[in-house]
């Protein structure tokens, strides 16, 4: 498709404000985007939803008690209205912008969600992302950076299921474990183990040579094993969470936790690395980038310094760590969890149905542009969708 065949307006789903599903309103005349320099247009074929979408839509990322507000980790807030959500992309470059080689026209790809503030490629410190800070996928078109946007060639991935190998789930699961230095052969906690981050996690912590440890639902039991877990915990009663953590490992410590949940199982995460300090080679770490269980935890802090845990807040990741996991998605290393595609006209239903998870819920769900849906949703359409 050429840039002089590209249609003026364009389908997409308009965030006008934080609240309920309400605030999104589908369109069907928003200008269509134009590549600046050095920038792709994206045929948009696929985009995964993630909890951001949510906490962003419904200002749920205080750092302030009692504040309601978007991710500002640069200062002022860069979420504005209208704004297309959508992070994790997956499409087809459709046209060029100044300084990008035309020869890119016709790649299948997958993005690099992030807003980089500078060229560094070994740290980020002020995190933003496509969908918050700048339009994102949920939309018949985007335009991003040429270098965020990583060919993917893969004829046995799906594009859904290359949207659901999307960054925001596998960087960030990356950069939990690099900060906690994660190495082969240490055994892992994963909290929330069925979600994006967690399905990562478990794959990841395989690749490096470490073992994963699922806390999650029995049910999903099978299928997180399948996914590397080594054996999944069910959270039961908090009293006794340490005694069954030791029970899986055969009564060997656990090196680190991934804790995506929050809350009172952060606590209870740390009292489970700690229960045996002369059983440790190394100190207790913990890496969290969520907080689905509770935005407040209880921590006596005298826990924390005598038993030298050493403790990890994560939220985005490096553009070194973004192009090893492309690294990993082309050679196959990765595998997509696909649970679901959803219509983007749909995407009420969708954000309702993610928020629901009931226990056949493993992975990501995807949004498809209703343009694209025959080719690139049915196929992963929920039994009784169509």
């Amino acid at each position: 498709m050429s840039s002089d065949t590209l249609p003026d307006t364009m389908a997409a789903m308009l965030l006008t404000g934080h609240g309920d599903v309400d605030k999104l309103v589908y369109r069907d005349d928003v200008p269509t985007p134009t590549p600046g320099p050095g920038e792709v247009l994206v045929e948009v074929t696929a985009t995964a939803k993630n909890n951001t979408d949510r906490k962003a839509r419904e200002g749920l990322y205080p750092v302030k008690k009692g504040e309601v507000t978007s991710f500002a980790m640069g200062g002022e807030p860069t979420l504005t209205f209208p704004r297309i959500q959508g992070a994790d992309i997956a499409g087809h470059v459709v046209a060029v912008g100044e300084g990008v080689d035309a020869s890119r026209i016709g790649e299948r790809g997958l993005l690099d969600f992030n807003l980089y503030p500078d060229a560094r490629r070994d740290i980020n410190l002020t995190p933003d992302y496509y969908g918050h800070g700048a339009d994102g996928g949920f939309a018949e078109y985007v335009a991003v950076p040429s270098d965020q946007f990583h060919h993917v060639p893969n004829p046995e991935l799906a594009d859904a299921e290359l949207a659901a190998l999307g960054m925001c789930s596998y960087q960030t699961a990356y950069h939990m474990m690099t900060s906690a230095r994660v190495s082969a052969g240490e055994r892992i906690l994963v909290s929330g183990a069925s979600g994006g981050v967690g399905t990562a996690l478990l794959q990841l912590c395989r690749i490096v040579g470490a073992v994963p440890y699922a806390v999650s639902q029995q049910e999903k039991a099978e299928s997180l094993k399948a996914l590397g877990a080594e054996a999944v915990i069910d959270r039961g009663d908090l009293a006794g969470f340490a005694e069954r953590v030791l029970e899986a490992t055969g009564g060997a410590p656990i090196d680190a936790v991934m804790d995506l949940v929050g809350g009172e199982m952060t606590d209870c995460f740390i009292d489970t690395m700690i229960q045996d300090m002369k059983a440790r080679t190394t100190y207790p770490r913990l890496s969290i980038a969520g907080a689905s269980g509770g935005n407040i935890s209880e921590i006596l802090w005298t826990r924390i310094y005598l038993y030298q845990v050493h403790i990890f807040g994560v939220s985005h990741g490096t553009r070194e760590e973004a192009e090893q996991l492309i690294g990993w998605i082309r050679s196959g290393k990765l595998k997509p969890v696909l649970h679901a595609a959803f219509r983007l006209s749909d995407l009420h239903e969708a954000e309702r149905y993610f928020v629901s998870r009931d226990s056949n819920f493993l992975g990501k769900i995807v949004i498809v542009p209703d343009s694209q849906w025959d080719e690139h949703g049915a196929p992963f359409a929920l039994e009784g969708h169509s």
